[in-house]
C-alpha cells in the first residue's frame, strides 16, 4: 500500500543568494524604437476587467464556447451575447448575432472572448479590432506567427482594442467574479494578488499557493506562450501598479524572448520612483532546458544573443523581485513580503468575496456561483522547423539566383564575418531585421541591434540603410548587402519564416558569401499545420533523422524531448502543461535529481495519454523513477486519478516505481485514489515533499523508505 503523505511544511523555497550571483548585463540588446510609444499602449487600461464587463463570444454557438459559456456565466461572468456568423436568434437564453458589427451596436460589449478556430482565428480578431471592441481574449492554438504579426501591425497602429493571446488561457478578475478565458474555476479565489504568466499550468499552481495562503487574487493575466503575444509581463505590471485592489504582484516567465528583461527594466523604475511599492515575487521556468531546443511552447526557445532562463532568473534578482523556485511556494513568500513592506496582512487575507469591481460603465450584475468543470483538452503545442545547413540551398536558391555579387559556399565563416538576419523583435511585436558588425559569440549580445518594421509591407529603405550602417561593411558593397536584406526580406514573409540568418563575409570588390554552416533557417509548423500553407517547406523535414521517441510522441499530442545521455540522469518526468515541466525538470535539479526528458502531455492527462507517456520514458534504460506531476485544474483530480491507475496497469512498467503529485481541482480524492490503489505509486500533496523522495529513490533504490533530510 502506497503511503500518502502530507502536504509541503509550508516554508517557502526561496532560491539562495548563492546561486544568484550579481549579475547585470553590460549593455541591453539594440532595438531602433525602444522606449517610443505607441498608440496600442494606451490600451493597457482594457486589461482592467472586473463585475460589470459586458463580454460577447465569437464562435458562441460552437462546443467549446458554450461549454465555456455556461461555466462563466455560472461564475457570475456578465456575457450579454455573442456572434456566429449567418446565425440570428438566442443561444444560451442570450441574443445571437450574425456580425460583430450588430454585436458592437446593439449588445455594447467591453470584451470579446474568441473562442475560433485557429485557420480563422486571425480574421476573427481583425474583425473585433475593426469593431473597436476594447478588450479581445484569443485562446486558439496554432494561429500562424505571421498572421498574429499581422495582427499586431494592426494593433499598433491604433488605441481602442488590446489582445490577450493568442494562444493564452485569458485573464480572469477573481474579486470581479469575471472570466474569459478558460482558467480552472474552482482554483481561484477573491482576494488581492496580481498575477501576469505565460505558463497556463505554472498560473494555476501560483493562483492555487496563493489561494491557500487566504491572499486570493485581483486580476490573473494568462500571456501565453507563443513567440509574440498581444498583452505581455510589463502591460500586467503597469495594470497592477494602479489597481486598487492589488497588493502585490506575481511574475512568471520561462525560456525564450526578453519579456522578463523588459519586466526588470519596469522593476527598477518603479521601485526607485515608489515610496510604498507593492512587493514582487517571480518564477523562471526553463533554468536547465538544453540549449536550441523548443520546450513545448513554440516560444520558449532562446534566440542567438538573448539571455537564457537562469540569466533572467537573476537580472529579476537584481532588479528587485524575490524569487522562487516552484510556484507552490508564491502563497508563503508573498505574505511574507507584504508583512515586510508595512502592509497589514491580516485585512488583505480578509473574506473579500463581497467586494464589487466595476471598471466599465454598465451596471448590470450577473449570478457570483462558482462554475462546474470545463473539459478542455488542449493539443499539442506548436512547434517551429528547423533546416539543416545543407538544405538551405533548396529554399535560398529560388531567391538568389538572380541576385548579383551573393553566393552560397559550404566554407566556415572567417572571423571578419558579419551577421545578417531576419527575425522576430517579440518587444516589438513585430518582424525585424538583425544586424551586428561581429559574430564573436562574446561580443554578439552587445552588438547585435534590431530592426522592426511592419510586417504588413516590405522594410522601408531609410531601415535597411541604418541596418547597414551599423553592420559597418565596405561602401563598396553597400548596394549588394542592400539587395540581399530586401531578398530575404521577402523571402521571410512568402515562406513564414521564424528566423532567416547568416554570417556572411565580404570580398574586397564587394562580393558576398554567405556561409550555409552558419546558417539558420527556422520555419512557423503552425502555417502549415493550421492553415496548411508551406506544404514545400514542411515536406522538408526529415524525422527520419530526429529522436524516435520524440516523433512517436508527436503522433499521440505528446511534446516529448530527451535530454542528454549523462548517466547520472535518472529521473522519467511526466507532467502536464510545458511551463510546469520545465519547472519540474528545474526544482529536481536543486533537489539533487536529473531527469532524462521533459514531457509535456500538451495539457490532457486522459489514460491514453498517461499510457503513452509510461511507454516513451520506459524506453530510456537509465530510467529508475518516474516523477508524474499533474495540475489538474480543468480535469477533475479524481478522473485524472483513475486514469493513471488504468495507464499503470496496461503498461509493463519493469518494475519502475512511480511517485505521483496531483494538486489542483478534487485534489484529496486523486490523492486517495493512487494511496489506496495497492500498486507501486506513492501519492503526495506538496512538491518539495514528492521531488526529495523520487530523488531519493532515484539514488538508493526502492527499498529505502525513510526520508534522508540531507536530500533537500
Amino acid at each position: 500500500m502506497a503511503a500518502l503523505r502530507s502536504g509541503s511544511n509550508g516554508q517557502a523555497m526561496i532560491f539562495r543568494q548563492s546561486h544568484a550571483k550579481h549579475f547585470l548585463p553590460k549593455r541591453r540588446p539594440f532595438t531602433t524604437s525602444r522606449n517610443l510609444r505607441s498608440p496600442y499602449d494606451d490600451t493597457v487600461h482594457n486589461l482592467r476587467i472586473g463585475r460589470h464587463t459586458r463580454v460577447i463570444y465569437q464562435g458562441f454557438t460552437g462546443r467549446v464556447a458554450t461549454g465555456n459559456a455556461k461555466d462563466s456565466l455560472a461564475y457570475g461572468t456578465n456575457i450579454v451575447g455573442g456572434v456566429t456568423p449567418g446565425k440570428e436568434g438566442e443561444h444560451l437564453g442570450l441574443p445571437l448575432l450574425p456580425n460583430l458589427q450588430k454585436a458592437k451596436e446593439q449588445l455594447k460589449p467591453d470584451a470579446t472572448a474568441v473562442f475560433v478556430a485557429a485557420p480563422q482565428c486571425g480574421q476573427a480578431i481583425e474583425d473585433a479590432i475593426e469593431a473597436e471592441i476594447p478588450l479581445i481574449v484569443a485562446v486558439a492554438e496554432h494561429i500562424p506567427l505571421h498572421d498574429v504579426m499581422r495582427v499586431m501591425s494592426i494593433l499598433k497602429t491604433q488605441s481602442k482594442s488590446r489582445l490577450v493571446g493568442a494562444n493564452a488561457p485569458g485573464i480572469i478578475a477573481p474579486i470581479g467574479f469575471c472570466r474569459i478565458g478558460f482558467q480552472p474555476l474552482p482554483t481561484f479565489s477573491p482576494g488581492h494578488i496580481g498575477i501576469v504568466a505565460k505558463s497556463g499550468t505554472l498560473s494555476y499552481e501560483a493562483v492555487a499557493s496563493v489561494t491557500r495562503a487566504g491572499l486570493g487574487q485581483s486580476l490573473c493575466i494568462g500571456m501565453g506562450g507563443d513567440i509574440i503575444a498581444g498583452t505581455n509581463i510589463v502591460d500586467g505590471l503597469k495594470v497592477f501598479e494602479h489597481d486598487p485592489e492589488t497588493e502585490g504582484m506575481v511574475i512568471i516567465g520561462e525560456v525564450g524572448g526578453r519579456a522578463e528583461e523588459d519586466a526588470a527594466e519596469w522593476i527598477r523604475d518603479y521601485l526607485q520612483r515608489t515610496s510604498k511599492p507593492k512587493p514582487i515575487a517571480a518564477l523562471v521556468a526553463g533554468i536547465h532546458a538544453p540549449a536550441g531546443r523548443i520546450m513545448g511552447h513554440a516560444g520558449a526557445w532562446a534566440a542567438r544573443g538573448e539571455h537564457t532562463a537562469a540569466e533572467k532568473y537573476r537580472i529579476l534578482q537584481d532588479a528587485g523581485a524575490t524569487m522562487v523556485d516552484h510556484p507552490e511556494n508564491f502563497g508563503t513568500t508573498m505574505k511574507s513580503l507584504l508583512s515586510q513592506s508595512g502592509r497589514d496582512v491580516s485585512k488583505i487575507t480578509g473574506n473579500p468575496a463581497d467586494q464589487k469591481r466595476g471598471y466599465h460603465t454598465s451596471m448590470r450584475r450577473g449570478p457570483a456561483t462558482r462554475s462546474k468543470r470545463l473539459e478542455h483538452h488542449q493539443h499539442q503545442r506548436a512547434r517551429s522547423l528547423h533546416l539543416r545547413a545543407d538544405q538551405a540551398p533548396k529554399v535560398l536558391e529560388p531567391y538568389l539566383s538572380n541576385l548579383e555579387g551573393v553566393t552560397l559556399t559550404s566554407d566556415a565563416a572567417p572571423d571578419s564575418a558579419f551577421y545578417i538576419g531576419l527575425t522576430v523583435d517579440r518587444t516589438e511585436r513585430q518582424p525585424c531585421i538583425r544586424t551586428s558588425p561581429t559574430t564573436d559569440v562574446s561580443r554578439f549580445r552587445e552588438t547585435a541591434k534590431r530592426f522592426p518594421f511592419d510586417q504588413r509591407e516590405a522594410p522601408p529603405d531609410s531601415l535597411i540603410q541604418s541596418a547597414i550602417a551599423h553592420l559597418n561593411t565596405p561602401e563598396s558593397a553597400t548596394k549588394h548587402v542592400t539587395d540581399l536584406i530586401k531578398t530575404m526580406a521577402k523571402m521571410y514573409k512568402e515562406t513564414e519564416a521564424v528566423t532567416i540568418s547568416s554570417s556572411i563575409s565580404i570580398s574586397e570588390s564587394g562580393q558576398i558569401q554567405l556561409h550555409t554552416p552558419s546558417m539558420v533557417l527556422q520555419f512557423d509548423d503552425s502555417a502549415y499545420r493550421s492553415n496548411k500553407r508551406q506544404e514545400f517547406i514542411h515536406q522538408l523535414r526529415q524525422k527520419n533523422l530526429e529522436q524516435p521517441e520524440e516523433v512517436e510522441a508527436e503522433n499521440h499530442g505528446i511534446v516529448y524531448v530527451h535530454l542528454s545521455e549523462d548517466p547520472s540522469a535518472n529521473i522519467g518526468t511526466l507532467v502536464n502543461g510545458a511551463g510546469l515541466a520545465m519547472n519540474t525538470l528545474d526544482a529536481l535539479r536543486l533537489h539533487g535529481g536529473k531527469a532524462t526528458n521533459f514531457l509535456d502531455t500538451g495539457g490532457k492527462a486522459t489514460s491514453e495519454t498517461v499510457k503513452k507517456s509510461f511507454e516513451l520514458i520506459l524506453k530510456d534504460e537509465r530510467v529508475k523513477v518516474i516523477f508524474v506531476n499533474i495540475f489538474g485544474g480543468l480535469t477533475d483530480g479524481g478522473m485524472i486519478a483513475e486514469g493513471i491507475l488504468s495507464a499503470f496497469r496496461e503498461v509493463e512498467m519493469k518494475g519502475v516505481p512511480v511517485v505521483v503529485r496531483i494538486r489542483g481541482t478534487n485534489e484529496e480524492a486523486g490523492q486517495r485514489i493512487i494511496a489506496e490503489s495497492g500498486l507501486d505509486l506513492e501519492a503526495f500533496d506538496g512538491f518539495a515533499e514528492a521531488a526529495r523522495r523520487v530523488v531519493e529513490i532515484a539514488r538508493r533504490g526502492r527499498s529505502d523508505v525513510v526520508f534522508d533530510e540531507s536530500l533537500e
